[in-house]
């Protein structure tokens, strides 16, 4: 099976970033408790940041931020979610009996920054979610438009960052700017620690003091941390294969673009939408027959869409092969 459906990074951990972390990691380290403030790998993320250690915070995982910060200022209150979007918004916020409001991108997946406003500015809203690039549909969001909508803001504005190493702009420098502006990041995409669940949030005092209240003491685990660390350590290992995936994106986008019938969304990050003129399901079975893996986001706003992630070059070659096989024949 080839998995291209999980916006996963397609090359194994650095062998020689893996032996780093085996030897930083002492036989103390699995009986005792891990640093619940993760003090080490924070001052890496700071150095990396450029935000001050008391303004960020760790997670097992992004999701376990999002939970908290659902949890913290949303729970029986609304959210506003900039729709279509990555879909554990709307799981996180459910276990935390918020109500969400979607608030429909435009015919482009550009956000519709009037109805974000108005939503941020609602007295109901006390979070405003906005995923830059976006999943699943590729596109980032233009820095002035999130300062745009921080600036009349009544509620939280985060902005979820997991896809910023491919692409797009980041809303840090707006940080020290805007008390109500959180940012979200990952190490699950860029730096290939999927596996591992790692998760940071970068955010004001006053945001952070309320995320302590209800974030789970020993959340992350000794060697998550220690494989974080060494990560942030040696950056530039990580960052060639960030480059080595932009260029196979391209190249992927040009094949499916070739593609009879096809139509393909720009993208900014490591996984491209397409739309067919088969339907999503079964395009997604066809191509699940033929031993590879990709995710079916067909709804209202994504007919016929799909989304596939880019992969190692051979990888992606056969899905390129696949899908070509598929829509041989079908008039279109």
């Amino acid at each position: 099976m080839i998995k291209l459906d999980a916006n996963e990074n397609p090359y194994g951990f650095p062998p020689e970033i893996m032996v780093k972390v085996f030897r930083d990691v002492s036989p103390l380290d699995f009986t005792r408790y891990p640093d619940a403030g993760a003090t080490a790998l924070r001052e890496s993320l700071a150095g990396y940041t450029g935000v001050n250690l008391e303004n960020i915070m760790v997670g097992n995982g992004s999701d376990e931020v999002i939970l908290n910060l659902m949890l913290a200022f949303g729970s029986g209150a609304k959210f506003a979610v900039a729709t279509p979007t990555f879909s554990m918004y709307k799981v996180h916020g459910r276990i935390a009996s918020c109500e969400m409001v979607e608030v429909p991108r435009l015919k482009d997946f550009s956000l519709d920054v009037k109805a974000v406003k108005k939503a941020a500015s609602s007295p109901g809203v006390k979070l405003v979610l906005i995923c830059s690039p976006n999943n699943p549909t590729g596109n980032a969001i233009p820095l002035k438009n999130i300062e745009e909508i921080a600036d009349c803001a009544k509620s939280l504005v985060v902005v979820d960052e997991a896809y910023v190493e491919f692409g797009g702009e980041s809303c840090i420098p707006l940080l020290s700017r805007y008390p109500n502006l959180v940012v979200l990041r990952t190490f699950s995409k860029a730096f290939g620690m999927a596996g591992l669940r790692v998760g940071y949030l970068l955010a004001s005092r006053p945001v952070m003091d309320e995320l302590l209240k209800v974030k789970q003491p020993y959340n992350l685990n000794v060697f998550s941390q220690i494989a974080a660390k060494a990560v942030m350590e040696n950056l530039p290992i990580f960052l060639k294969r960030v480059e080595r995936i932009l260029l196979e994106r391209d190249r992927l986008f040009k094949e499916l673009s070739l593609l009879p019938g096809v139509e393909v969304f720009p993208s900014q990050s490591n996984f491209i939408m397409f739309r067919t003129p088969l339907p999503a399901g079964t395009l997604f079975g066809r191509m699940l027959e033929k031993g590879v893996l990709i995710r079916n986001v067909e709804g209202p706003a994504l007919p016929r869409c799909l989304r596939v992630s880019v992969g190692a070059p051979e990888e992606n070659m056969v899905f390129i092969k696949m899908l070509g096989e598929i829509l041989k024949g079908i008039q279109v």
